[in-house]
């Protein structure tokens, strides 16, 4: 019975040690506490990487987030042509007479847009406004006369085989005529002007409206019609509230590449004598010689293109929103 108690107890404090069995250290290296004092450099080791590695971590999110939102990589392949602009003209690899330098240009814009002092003499100073309003009304009839109903038909032949059948053949060998290939036509026709240019620009943005709005109605996957149905849809509820919706996007893509297309076009047509407009202005740049005010006007008119797809872009983010809260 001795014997099974001492096991007892052995067994309860055989191998973990017993409250109270330990001594107390002293200086000398005698056993006494289960725990080291912290080594003499290392007890703000460890925040310090911490902290460290925090910071890099911070800066890496925030560099992420700017180049994520797009606010850094939009602007990186301009300024590298600028600077190659800038080197070409400031070593003299570019003559003057071919490519005049950016300040050269930058001069020749703020005068073209009546930002000058008085007393400056150009023909051109000033009338930016005048001929931005005439390419931009150019632009927005011929746009509108394009897309509405590029992108009707496009939706009805995408949801119909019978109608794709039928505009295929038109559709596929129209687009496939050269815009210049029209011009003498579209003169001879309508005359030199307004309406000749608002021609080849619906011309121009029909096929991509069209093209990209059929693709995008004929891809709506059948299980979305189906739930519709289910739902109690008709065929106007389905057409409005699923066809459409689900098309978006490549609806989106269409319209702005014929916003593109209208501007190119823009240009062809205003370069055959109308009085105004920035295309009229690059054509008379060119007969009197002027290569500033030459490549003022191409950088204008992108300026002027990208401004509208921004706001085109805006306008349909907001389109599609409404679209999903019905």
């Amino acid at each position: 019975m001795k014997m099974a108690g001492k096991e007892r107890e052995s067994g309860r404090c055989g191998k973990v040690p017993c409250e109270g069995s330990f001594k107390p250290i002293t200086g000398s290296g005698e056993r006494g506490s289960a725990v080291e004092p912290p080594r003499r450099g290392t007890a703000g080791a460890a925040p310090e990487g911490r902290s460290r590695g925090n910071s890099l971590r911070a800066f890496g999110s925030l560099a992420g987030t700017w180049f994520s939102k797009r606010r850094v990589l939009p602007c990186l392949l301009p300024l590298i042509l600028f600077f190659c602009w800038h080197l070409a003209t400031f070593s003299g690899l570019a003559p003057e007479y071919l490519l005049p330098s950016p300040r050269t240009v930058w001069e020749t814009v703020c005068a073209y847009m009546g930002a000058v002092s008085e007393g400056y003499a150009d023909a051109y100073a000033g009338r930016f406004w005048g001929d931005l309003s005439a390419s931009l009304g150019r632009v927005g009839s011929g746009y509108l006369l394009a897309v509405i109903p590029g992108v009707a038909l496009g939706l009805a032949s995408g949801r119909s085989p019978a109608l794709a059948s039928l505009l295929s053949p038109i559709i596929n060998g129209v687009r496939a005529v050269p815009g210049i290939s029209w011009l003498p036509l579209a003169l001879l026709w309508l005359g030199i002007g307004f309406r000749a240019t608002v021609f080849l620009i619906a011309l121009a943005g029909f096929f991509p409206a069209y093209l990209n709005a059929a693709a995008g109605a004929a891809s709506v996957p059948p299980v979305l019609t189906r739930a519709g149905r289910m739902l109690g849809f008709g065929r106007r509820a389905i057409f409005f509230r699923v066809v459409i919706p689900s098309a978006m996007p490549q609806v989106r893509t269409g319209l702005r590449v014929a916003l593109g297309m209208s501007f190119s076009y823009l240009v062809l047509g205003e370069l055959t004598g109308v009085p105004d407009g920035l295309g009229a202005m690059i054509m008379d740049a060119r007969l009197a010689g002027r290569v500033d005010l030459l490549v003022s006007g191409i950088i204008l008119i992108a300026l002027v293109g990208w401004l509208c797809d921004v706001l085109l872009m805006r306008a349909l983010s907001a389109v599609s929103v409404s679209l999903r809260r019905q």
